[in-house]
Formats: structure tokens, sequence, C-alpha cells
């Protein structure tokens, strides 16, 4: 069976840009403590990145994929050295809010990866993703091999021929390039803020819609 994803569009003042009180909000209830890796641990898994509106959600959904062993949210995209969250938020710069994934291959493949990209968010929204607008929240699906680029260009044939959207795929598939890891206060930010209000309104109710769909992705304690 066909599934879209379309994000809904809220019409309330929700947004993934900064505010003067992000980097002071925090959760009511206790967090649950996360394992960290360390970069000795890290470099022996394979890297996909990946940008597909505020990476607050993105980060959250991709963590909860099996074989992915660590999520960092950062910029991508655009020329621009060591961009910051505000510079690329208001569309400063040609960068877009991304995601850096570190996953084990023998135990969810980089095509596996794309479905996930492609199924968690709406790729047929042009510079936009929900209540999100700009072109640092444009969908982009990158690549760091020949093999790579072809899994992702022979996907988007395949959502093409079977007709899985009603209009036009835009996603951007792009050369990777460099990746800016973000503030450390964005990393984890939706588990470290349920209560946040764009995370209530926006970024939990995305999760949810791709765990309904991703039902046989999803590591145990994602259920």
């Amino acid at each position: 069976m066909k599934k879209l994803f379309l994000i809904p569009v809220l019409l309330i003042s929700f947004s993934c840009q900064p505010k003067s009180k992000t980097k002071k909000e925090v959760a009511v209830e206790p967090i649950p403590e996360k394992v960290l890796l360390s970069q000795e641990d890290l470099q022996q898994y394979e890297t996909a990145y990946f940008a597909s509106g505020c990476f607050w959600c993105v980060e959250a959904i991709f963590e909860s994929v099996k074989g992915v062993k660590e999520v960092v949210s950062g910029y991508s995209g655009g020329p621009e050295k060591n961009p910051t969250y505000e510079q690329v938020a208001y569309g400063r710069t040609r960068h877009a809010e991304a995601v850096k994934v570190y996953y084990d291959p023998e135990i969810i493949s980089f095509q596996k990866l794309v479905k996930v990209f492609f199924g968690s968010h709406d790729p047929t929204s042009l510079n936009r993703q929900g209540p999100d607008r700009g072109a640092q929240y444009r969908s982009i699906a990158f690549y760091e091999t020949k093999e790579e680029k072809k899994i992702i260009d022979d996907y988007i044939t395949l959502l093409v021929s079977e007709g899985v959207y009603d209009r036009p795929i835009v996603t951007e598939v792009e050369k990777f390039d460099v990746f800016y890891g973000a503030e450390d206060y964005h990393q984890d930010y939706e588990r470290k803020n349920p209560n946040n209000s764009y995370i209530k309104a926006v970024s939990i109710p995305r999760y949810n819609r791709f765990k309904e769909n991703f039902k046989d992705y999803l590591k145990e304690d994602a259920h």
C-alpha cells in the first residue's frame, strides 16, 4: 500500500527558527540518560547526510531507526564556512538544516536510510516543511559515492513511476561537501525539550506519523 507522508500546515506561529528563550528551555520531567559514543567509536560506522526541514525533527526520526548509532544536527549544502544557527535559520546562508547519520551497514543499508528520508517528510514541498519556510528547510539527499547517487535516483524514479505523490518531487540530489555540527543545545533537542511548544505541536506528531508507517524499522525502545 502506498503511503504518502505529508506534513500538515499549521495556522499557528510555531517555528523551528530561534527565539529568545530557546537556550533556556528545559523539560519538566527527568531526561533519560543517553549512551554517548566517542569519536573513536563512531569512526567504525558509515555516514549519511540528509536535510528535510527542522533538524530537531529529523534527528529524532533517524535516532529511532535500527542500525543508526548516532545522529548529529548541523548545517550543509552551502558555501559559507562555520555557519551559526541564527544565520542559517534566518536564511542568511545557502546552507540547509541537516543531519549526519552514523549507521551500521550490517544492520541497515543506505538504501533503507533513503526510504526513511523520503518516508518521513514531504519531498514535494519546495523550500518548506510544515510551518517552517525558506531554502534552509529544503529537501536534500546528499551522496558521497556514485553508488549512493544511483540509489537515490533509482528510488525517486520508483516513487514517480508508482505515483506515490500527486506533485513533482523537488528533493535536491547533491554531492556531499562539508557538514558543520550545530551548537550543543540543538543536539537531542526533541528528547531534552518535550514540553517545547514547537516540539509538542510539530516535531512529535511528525515523529509519530513516521513510527506508524515504519514499525519494522524501529529500535525496541522507540515503539
